[in-house]
């Protein structure tokens, strides 16, 4: 689903990616993990466009993303996005939020749209919150709305760019278990994540990233227990002992 060869980005003098070279299988889920600044958010978001690349090639589905007369528009509706800020439309209902892409620009019927927004509200617990504006909702239903705007378009293909890290502890567990039971269900998916947990349990496969570098890609038996890079073994040492780290 995602070939990524060579791939280089800077920011001005800053080289935040460093020849990332992977690939992600058509129902694989990956996890990308790594330090605070290490170019995990810089790589999701190259994924659909959001940001340029210098040098390199990303695929998706077998679509250079950079070829020539590429329609965007048309290619990120194939490609579901979660921000870390939910990024909901204030004016609209959790149901409008939902429906808006596939009217304007899937182009289907409004009643067939509020169908699929309705049946995808109810996957995410929230067909009851349907005529709810965001700011009467809390940040777990906010993002959790959010993923199902993300599936209203029917994308093959999901990423998360830590949909998690602006949430209170407590609703963490239930946007969480909305991304496990995706990914049970075949979707590929692509998540930036800081929740070791859900690594663990949910992903194919970990990348561990650090100054711009795919350092590590494992299983995550693998990964969490038996790092190869002495950056990763440092990383998952310093989680497990945040006290004796902060020595």
């Amino acid at each position: 689903m995602i070939q990524l060869d060579a791939v280089n980005k800077w920011f001005d003098d800053y080289h935040a990616l460093v020849d990332v070279t992977g690939s992600v299988a058509k129902g694989e889920v990956v996890v990308v993990c790594g330090p605070s600044g290490s170019g995990k958010s810089t790589l999701i978001r190259t994924l659909n466009r959001l940001e340029p690349i210098r040098s390199g090639r990303i695929t998706i589905d077998g679509q250079d993303i950079h070829a020539p007369g590429l329609d965007l528009n048309e290619f990120r509706s194939h490609i579901g996005f979660v921000f870390q800020q939910f990024n909901l439309f204030p004016h609209l209902s959790a149901l409008g939020n939902c429906t808006l892409a596939p009217i304007h620009l899937g182009r289907l019927k409004p009643a067939a749209a509020r169908e699929r927004a309705m049946a995808l509200l109810e996957r995410v617990g929230l067909a009851h919150k349907a005529h709810a504006m965001p700011s009467e909702l809390s940040g777990g239903q906010q993002q959790r709305v959010a993923i199902a705007r993300a599936l209203a378009m029917q994308p093959p293909l999901m990423l998360f760019d830590e949909p998690t890290s602006a949430l209170d502890p407590e609703m963490v567990g239930e946007v969480l278990l909305v991304m496990r039971d995706l990914a049970r269900d075949g979707m590929t998916m692509v998540c930036v994540t800081h929740e070791m947990g859900f690594a663990r349990e949910v992903a194919d496969r970990v990348w561990f990233m650090d100054a711009g570098r795919v350092l590590e890609q494992a299983t995550p038996a693998d990964f969490f227990n038996r790092p190869q890079h002495p950056r990763a073994q440092k990383f998952l040492a310093d989680i497990r002992s945040p006290f004796d780290a902060a020595r």
